[in-house]
């Protein structure tokens, strides 16, 4: 038995250092889906998020709590609707972006924008808090505000994204409904990680474990060094 993980952790080794093509194809598509679906989450969800910390509206709290809420979303569900939406028999079937790298991003997006929304409200409502005086003697309104404000508060709001990444590249009850886990088409990380560890391929699921934790590990480094550099700023700022 302890000869079969140290071969299955000597061979996820040697596939790492000899950069296998089949390893970099997994990881490379998980990239591509993960940090296109944040793109696109960020470029709706940041200047949404900011619009709700900034303006009063009718309706603006429900809307802020059902951002709060769908982040406890559960994946599977998303990846059901998202299916049905994108199935033959659904309203979007047309398109024929089932099982494909598409289908996956979308599902992805729809993940992570209740995070980048709520999480960015809330930043931007805290900053607020010090910028609302000087904005308002500056007379700056409308979305010229909504710029200033997610300038103003790039570094929180990196924070942000970099959570976001983190919770699209672990996913895999999503992706694995609307992606399908086809070879060499819509196989990422974690959707392989389970695929291989029921097939008995210890090696490359591990050496895909490895991987994945690594970027876990550099997203949450990413984030603490931010977030120093964000207090030291600030603490420039208020001496």
């Amino acid at each position: 038995m302890s000869d079969t993980f140290l071969s299955a952790f000597s061979e996820a080794a040697r596939l790492i250092a000899s950069l296998d093509a089949g390893l970099l194809e997994i990881v490379g598509l998980s990239l591509q889906v993960s940090l296109s679906a944040v793109a696109i989450a960020a470029l709706i969800g940041l200047p949404l998020g900011a619009a709700l910390a900034l303006f009063r509206f009718p309706g603006r709290r429900a809307v802020a709590l059902l951002f709060s809420a769908l982040m406890g979303l559960p994946p599977v569900v998303l990846g059901l609707v998202v299916y049905l939406m994108l199935s033959r028999a659904g309203p979007l079937g047309v398109l024929g972006l089932l099982y494909t790298p598409a289908a996956m991003i979308i599902a992805q997006t729809l993940l992570v924008l209740p995070i980048v929304v709520a999480l960015s409200r809330q930043a931007i409502a805290d900053l607020w808090r010090d910028y609302e005086e000087a904005m308002r003697s500056l007379v700056i309104t409308g979305w010229r505000l909504v710029r200033t404000m997610l300038y103003e508060a790039r570094h929180a709001l990196l924070m942000v994204l970099l959570a976001a990444f983190g919770r699209a590249i672990a996913e895999v009850g999503a992706v694995m409904i609307v992606g399908g886990n086809i070879d060499h088409a819509t196989r990422v990380m974690t959707t392989a990680i389970a695929l291989e560890t029921s097939k008995g391929n210890l090696a490359l699921a591990l050496a895909l474990g490895g991987i994945l934790l690594a970027l876990a590990l550099a997203v949450n480094v990413a984030a603490q060094l931010l977030a120093a550099a964000s207090q030291r700023l600030g603490s420039a700022v208020t001496s």
